[in-house]
């Protein structure tokens, strides 16, 4: 949906804003956000589709940061109305 595709998560979800809602119950800090977009960079390097296109490579790598940078600060200014997720998989996930 960011890059173009379908808007699958905005039906299902609700709008990004709810990104941070949905990641409320977790403890997620500083250091498992730059984790996480360690491992979401190496899946990025590693796929074969991505290999001659550095400008993909460096969109997805700024999304995943922006992203898992996001969800740390708006957790801090999260109220308990907003959360919606957190301890069990989405019974209608469909990716």
């Amino acid at each position: 949906q960011t890059f173009g595709g379908p808007d699958i998560y905005r039906e299902k979800k609700g709008k990004y804003t709810r990104l941070a809602g949905r990641h409320a119950n977790y403890n997620i800090g500083t250091a498992a956000a730059h984790r996480w977009v360690e491992h979401m960079n190496m899946a990025v390097e590693e796929h074969a589709a991505l290999q001659h296109d550095e400008n993909a490579r460096r969109l997805l790598k700024d999304y995943f940061a922006y992203t898992a940078h996001y969800i740390v600060a708006a957790s801090e200014y999260m109220r308990p109305d907003q959360l919606s997720g957190g301890t069990q998989m989405d019974s209608g996930r469909v990716w």
